[in-house]
Protein backbone atom coordinates (compact mmCIF):
# COMPACT_ATOMS: atom_id res chain seq x y z
CA UNK A 1 0.00 0.00 0.00
CA UNK A 2 3.01 2.28 0.38
CA UNK A 3 4.00 4.55 -2.47
CA UNK A 4 7.56 6.07 -2.51
CA UNK A 5 6.52 8.75 -5.01
CA UNK A 6 4.42 10.56 -2.44
CA UNK A 7 4.27 11.07 1.29
CA UNK A 8 2.15 8.54 3.18
CA UNK A 9 1.19 8.14 6.83
CA UNK A 10 3.38 5.08 7.19
CA UNK A 11 6.40 6.71 5.60
CA UNK A 12 6.00 9.83 7.73
CA UNK A 13 6.03 7.73 10.92
CA UNK A 14 8.99 5.63 9.73
CA UNK A 15 11.07 8.69 8.81
CA UNK A 16 10.38 10.23 12.22
CA UNK A 17 11.42 6.99 13.99
CA UNK A 18 14.68 6.80 12.07
CA UNK A 19 15.33 10.46 12.74
CA UNK A 20 14.90 9.79 16.48
CA UNK A 21 17.30 6.85 16.20
CA UNK A 22 14.67 4.29 17.32
CA UNK A 23 14.57 0.77 15.98
CA UNK A 24 11.34 -1.18 15.74
CA UNK A 25 12.44 -3.15 18.79
CA UNK A 26 12.99 0.07 20.72
CA UNK A 27 9.54 1.33 19.73
CA UNK A 28 7.93 -1.99 20.63
CA UNK A 29 9.45 -1.87 24.11
CA UNK A 30 8.41 1.76 24.64
CA UNK A 31 4.85 1.56 23.29
CA UNK A 32 4.10 -2.11 24.15
CA UNK A 33 2.80 -2.44 20.57
CA UNK A 34 3.87 -5.66 18.92
CA UNK A 35 6.58 -5.26 16.29
CA UNK A 36 4.48 -6.84 13.60
CA UNK A 37 1.78 -4.22 14.14
CA UNK A 38 4.41 -1.44 13.92
CA UNK A 39 5.64 -2.87 10.61
CA UNK A 40 2.01 -3.08 9.35
CA UNK A 41 1.49 0.62 10.22
CA UNK A 42 4.68 1.69 8.41
CA UNK A 43 3.64 -0.41 5.41
CA UNK A 44 0.02 0.85 5.80
CA UNK A 45 -1.27 -2.71 5.95
CA UNK A 46 -4.03 -1.68 8.38
CA UNK A 47 -6.00 -4.90 7.80
CA UNK A 48 -3.35 -6.78 9.84
CA UNK A 49 -4.19 -4.81 13.00
CA UNK A 50 -6.66 -6.24 15.58
CA UNK A 51 -9.39 -3.81 14.57
CA UNK A 52 -10.37 -0.37 13.28
CA UNK A 53 -10.02 1.25 16.70
CA UNK A 54 -6.51 -0.10 17.18
CA UNK A 55 -5.43 1.36 13.81
CA UNK A 56 -5.96 4.93 15.00
CA UNK A 57 -4.89 4.22 18.58
CA UNK A 58 -1.63 2.58 17.58
CA UNK A 59 -0.89 5.32 15.00
CA UNK A 60 -1.47 8.07 17.60
CA UNK A 61 0.71 6.31 20.16
CA UNK A 62 3.42 5.73 17.53
CA UNK A 63 3.34 9.40 16.47
CA UNK A 64 3.47 10.71 20.07
CA UNK A 65 6.48 8.45 20.73
CA UNK A 66 8.49 9.95 17.81
CA UNK A 67 7.50 13.54 18.73
CA UNK A 68 4.78 13.98 16.12
CA UNK A 69 1.25 15.43 16.77
CA UNK A 70 -0.80 12.27 16.72
CA UNK A 71 -4.21 13.98 16.55
CA UNK A 72 -3.10 16.25 13.71
CA UNK A 73 -1.54 13.33 11.88
CA UNK A 74 -4.76 11.32 12.10
CA UNK A 75 -6.72 14.28 10.83
CA UNK A 76 -4.27 14.79 7.91
CA UNK A 77 -4.42 11.22 6.74
CA UNK A 78 -8.05 10.51 7.77
CA UNK A 79 -9.10 9.44 4.28
CA UNK A 80 -6.44 6.73 4.24
CA UNK A 81 -7.57 5.25 7.54
CA UNK A 82 -10.46 2.88 8.22
CA UNK A 83 -13.87 4.45 8.99
CA UNK A 84 -14.32 5.70 12.53
CA UNK A 85 -18.07 4.99 12.58
CA UNK A 86 -17.84 1.24 12.93
CA UNK A 87 -19.41 -0.21 16.07
CA UNK A 88 -16.10 -1.69 17.10
CA UNK A 89 -14.44 1.74 17.07
CA UNK A 90 -17.29 3.36 18.98
CA UNK A 91 -17.23 0.61 21.60
CA UNK A 92 -13.49 0.90 22.07
CA UNK A 93 -13.63 4.68 22.30
CA UNK A 94 -16.37 4.45 24.94
CA UNK A 95 -14.38 1.84 26.78
CA UNK A 96 -11.30 4.06 26.94
CA UNK A 97 -13.23 7.32 27.65
CA UNK A 98 -13.41 7.82 31.45
CA UNK A 99 -16.63 9.82 31.24
CA UNK A 100 -18.23 7.27 28.99
CA UNK A 101 -17.09 4.45 31.23
CA UNK A 102 -18.61 6.25 34.23
CA UNK A 103 -21.93 6.67 32.46
CA UNK A 104 -21.81 3.06 31.37
CA UNK A 105 -21.12 1.97 34.94
CA UNK A 106 -24.11 3.99 36.10
CA UNK A 107 -26.26 2.35 33.47
CA UNK A 108 -24.93 -1.05 34.49
CA UNK A 109 -25.55 -0.32 38.15
CA UNK A 110 -29.12 0.74 37.42
CA UNK A 111 -29.61 -2.39 35.40
CA UNK A 112 -28.26 -4.54 38.23
CA UNK A 113 -30.50 -2.75 40.76
CA UNK A 114 -33.45 -3.21 38.46
CA UNK A 115 -32.71 -6.91 38.12
CA UNK A 116 -32.50 -7.19 41.89
CA UNK A 117 -35.67 -5.17 42.44
CA UNK A 118 -37.87 -7.05 39.97
CA UNK A 119 -37.92 -10.33 41.99
CA UNK A 120 -38.66 -8.41 45.20
CA UNK A 121 -41.53 -6.55 43.56
CA UNK A 122 -42.83 -9.84 42.18
CA UNK A 123 -42.75 -11.44 45.62
CA UNK A 124 -44.56 -8.47 47.16
CA UNK A 125 -47.26 -8.63 44.47
CA UNK A 126 -47.75 -12.37 45.04
CA UNK A 127 -48.03 -11.86 48.82
CA UNK A 128 -50.58 -9.07 48.32
CA UNK A 129 -52.64 -11.25 45.98
CA UNK A 130 -52.62 -14.10 48.51
CA UNK A 131 -53.64 -11.79 51.37
CA UNK A 132 -56.46 -10.28 49.30
CA UNK A 133 -57.67 -13.78 48.42
CA UNK A 134 -57.68 -14.79 52.09
CA UNK A 135 -59.56 -11.61 53.05
CA UNK A 136 -62.20 -12.17 50.35
CA UNK A 137 -62.69 -15.79 51.41
CA UNK A 138 -62.97 -14.77 55.07
CA UNK A 139 -65.50 -12.08 54.20
CA UNK A 140 -67.66 -14.57 52.29
CA UNK A 141 -67.50 -17.12 55.10
CA UNK A 142 -68.34 -14.40 57.64
CA UNK A 143 -71.34 -13.27 55.57
CA UNK A 144 -72.58 -16.87 55.25
CA UNK A 145 -72.16 -17.45 59.00
CA UNK A 146 -74.02 -14.22 59.80
CA UNK A 147 -76.82 -15.18 57.44
CA UNK A 148 -77.10 -18.64 59.04
CA UNK A 149 -77.18 -17.05 62.50
CA UNK A 150 -79.91 -14.66 61.39
CA UNK A 151 -81.88 -17.53 59.87
CA UNK A 152 -81.47 -19.58 63.07
CA UNK A 153 -82.57 -16.61 65.16
CA UNK A 154 -85.58 -16.14 62.91
CA UNK A 155 -86.48 -19.79 63.27
CA UNK A 156 -86.03 -19.61 67.03
CA UNK A 157 -88.08 -16.45 67.29
CA UNK A 158 -90.68 -17.91 65.00
CA UNK A 159 -90.72 -21.10 67.04
CA UNK A 160 -90.96 -19.09 70.25
CA UNK A 161 -93.72 -16.97 68.80
CA UNK A 162 -95.55 -20.06 67.64
CA UNK A 163 -95.13 -21.62 71.08
CA UNK A 164 -96.31 -18.39 72.68
CA UNK A 165 -99.32 -18.29 70.39
CA UNK A 166 -100.10 -21.92 71.15
CA UNK A 167 -99.59 -21.34 74.86
CA UNK A 168 -101.74 -18.22 74.73
CA UNK A 169 -104.38 -20.09 72.77
CA UNK A 170 -104.30 -22.95 75.27
CA UNK A 171 -104.55 -20.48 78.15
CA UNK A 172 -107.47 -18.74 76.49
CA UNK A 173 -109.20 -22.07 75.90
CA UNK A 174 -108.53 -23.10 79.49
CA UNK A 175 -109.77 -19.75 80.77
CA UNK A 176 -112.75 -20.00 78.48
CA UNK A 177 -113.52 -23.46 79.81
CA UNK A 178 -113.12 -22.30 83.40
CA UNK A 179 -115.20 -19.21 82.76
CA UNK A 180 -117.83 -21.25 80.98
CA UNK A 181 -117.80 -23.73 83.82
CA UNK A 182 -118.23 -20.96 86.34
CA UNK A 183 -121.05 -19.30 84.43
CA UNK A 184 -122.98 -22.50 83.84
CA UNK A 185 -125.71 -22.71 86.44
CA UNK A 186 -127.32 -25.97 87.37
CA UNK A 187 -130.38 -26.35 89.56
CA UNK A 188 -131.30 -29.35 91.70
CA UNK A 189 -134.46 -29.79 93.75
CA UNK A 190 -133.69 -30.89 97.28
CA UNK A 191 -137.15 -31.07 98.86
CA UNK A 192 -140.78 -30.01 98.36
CA UNK A 193 -143.83 -29.36 100.58
CA UNK A 194 -147.39 -28.23 100.03
CA UNK A 195 -146.32 -24.62 100.68
CA UNK A 196 -143.12 -24.59 98.66
CA UNK A 197 -139.83 -26.25 97.75
CA UNK A 198 -136.07 -26.04 98.38
CA UNK A 199 -133.51 -25.98 95.54
CA UNK A 200 -129.74 -25.99 95.18
CA UNK A 201 -127.83 -23.92 92.59
CA UNK A 202 -124.26 -24.89 91.66
CA UNK A 203 -121.66 -22.61 90.03
CA UNK A 204 -123.48 -19.43 90.89
CA UNK A 205 -121.70 -16.10 90.52
CA UNK A 206 -120.20 -14.43 93.57
CA UNK A 207 -122.97 -11.84 93.30
CA UNK A 208 -125.91 -13.63 91.71
CA UNK A 209 -128.09 -11.54 89.41
CA UNK A 210 -131.87 -12.06 89.56
CA UNK A 211 -134.25 -11.16 86.69
CA UNK A 212 -138.00 -11.21 87.38
CA UNK A 213 -140.89 -11.06 84.89
CA UNK A 214 -144.53 -12.17 84.66
CA UNK A 215 -147.10 -13.21 82.04
CA UNK A 216 -149.87 -11.58 84.07
CA UNK A 217 -150.40 -9.78 87.35
CA UNK A 218 -148.18 -11.39 89.99
CA UNK A 219 -146.98 -10.33 93.42
CA UNK A 220 -143.65 -11.55 94.83
CA UNK A 221 -140.91 -10.78 97.30
CA UNK A 222 -137.20 -11.63 97.39
CA UNK A 223 -135.37 -12.22 100.68
CA UNK A 224 -131.61 -12.84 101.08
CA UNK A 225 -130.01 -13.94 104.35
CA UNK A 226 -133.27 -13.12 106.21
CA UNK A 227 -133.56 -9.56 104.81
CA UNK A 228 -136.06 -8.48 102.18
CA UNK A 229 -134.21 -7.32 99.10
CA UNK A 230 -137.24 -6.46 96.98
CA UNK A 231 -141.02 -6.95 96.87
CA UNK A 232 -143.70 -5.71 94.49
CA UNK A 233 -146.23 -6.56 91.81
CA UNK A 234 -145.28 -7.38 88.22
CA UNK A 235 -147.39 -7.37 85.10
CA UNK A 236 -146.87 -8.62 81.61
CA UNK A 237 -145.33 -5.28 80.69
CA UNK A 238 -142.97 -4.89 83.64
CA UNK A 239 -139.72 -6.60 84.73
CA UNK A 240 -137.35 -6.18 87.61
CA UNK A 241 -133.63 -7.02 88.06
CA UNK A 242 -131.52 -7.07 91.16
CA UNK A 243 -128.09 -8.26 92.32
CA UNK A 244 -127.67 -10.19 95.53
CA UNK A 245 -124.79 -9.34 97.88
CA UNK A 246 -121.70 -11.56 97.79
CA UNK A 247 -122.48 -12.69 101.33
CA UNK A 248 -125.78 -14.26 100.23
CA UNK A 249 -125.76 -18.03 100.65
CA UNK A 250 -129.45 -18.46 99.73
CA UNK A 251 -132.45 -16.55 98.46
CA UNK A 252 -136.15 -17.02 99.27
CA UNK A 253 -138.86 -16.23 96.74
CA UNK A 254 -142.51 -15.81 97.79
CA UNK A 255 -144.92 -15.92 94.83
CA UNK A 256 -148.51 -14.71 94.96
CA UNK A 257 -149.09 -16.12 91.42
CA UNK A 258 -146.30 -18.66 90.88
CA UNK A 259 -147.51 -20.06 87.51
CA UNK A 260 -147.43 -16.55 85.98
CA UNK A 261 -143.98 -15.61 87.38
CA UNK A 262 -140.66 -16.15 85.51
CA UNK A 263 -137.28 -16.13 87.30
CA UNK A 264 -133.71 -16.10 85.86
CA UNK A 265 -130.56 -16.46 87.98
CA UNK A 266 -127.32 -15.33 86.27
CA UNK A 267 -129.18 -15.49 82.96
CA UNK A 268 -130.32 -19.09 83.55
CA UNK A 269 -134.07 -19.84 83.71
CA UNK A 270 -135.09 -21.17 87.10
CA UNK A 271 -138.14 -23.38 86.54
CA UNK A 272 -139.21 -23.75 90.15
CA UNK A 273 -142.73 -24.97 89.15
CA UNK A 274 -141.42 -28.30 87.76
CA UNK A 275 -140.06 -31.24 89.66
CA UNK A 276 -136.64 -30.96 87.86
CA UNK A 277 -134.31 -28.01 87.05
CA UNK A 278 -134.33 -26.56 83.58
CA UNK A 279 -130.59 -27.41 83.05
CA UNK A 280 -128.47 -30.23 84.54
CA UNK A 281 -130.87 -30.85 87.46
CA UNK A 282 -130.78 -34.28 89.13
CA UNK A 283 -133.91 -36.32 89.16
CA UNK A 284 -135.72 -36.35 92.48
CA UNK A 285 -137.22 -39.44 94.02
CA UNK A 286 -140.59 -40.59 92.68
CA UNK A 287 -142.31 -39.56 95.92
CA UNK A 288 -140.84 -36.02 95.70
CA UNK A 289 -141.96 -35.76 92.11
CA UNK A 290 -145.48 -36.79 93.02
CA UNK A 291 -145.58 -34.31 95.89
CA UNK A 292 -144.26 -31.42 93.77
CA UNK A 293 -146.67 -32.15 90.96
CA UNK A 294 -149.47 -32.23 93.43
CA UNK A 295 -148.24 -28.92 94.92
CA UNK A 296 -148.03 -27.28 91.51
CA UNK A 297 -151.44 -28.54 90.61
CA UNK A 298 -153.08 -27.32 93.80
CA UNK A 299 -151.27 -23.92 93.74
CA UNK A 300 -153.56 -21.05 92.80
CA UNK A 301 -153.18 -17.34 92.47
CA UNK A 302 -154.67 -16.94 95.97
CA UNK A 303 -151.98 -19.11 97.57
CA UNK A 304 -148.50 -17.83 98.45
CA UNK A 305 -145.81 -20.31 97.37
CA UNK A 306 -142.36 -20.19 98.94
CA UNK A 307 -139.23 -21.30 97.05
CA UNK A 308 -135.78 -21.38 98.70
CA UNK A 309 -132.68 -21.39 96.47
CA UNK A 310 -129.35 -22.25 98.13
CA UNK A 311 -126.02 -21.33 96.44
CA UNK A 312 -123.22 -23.89 96.34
Amino acid sequence: MSDNSKITLGKTLKDARIAKGFTLDDLQQATKIQKRYLIAIEDQNFDELPGDFYVRAFIKQYADMVDLDGAELLKQFDSALPSTQTQEYVDKVNENNPETRSQQRQVDERYVKLRRTIPIVGIVVVVLVVLIGIWVAASRNGGTSTKNNVDSSSVSVSGSSSSSVKSSSSSKKSSSKKSSSKKTASFKQLSTTTSGSTWEMKNAASKPKISLSATGSAWLSVTANGSTVWQGTLSSSTTHSLTLPSSATSVTFKFGNAPATKVKVDGKSFDFTSTTATSNASSSSSSDTTTTSSSSTTATTSQVQSVILEFK
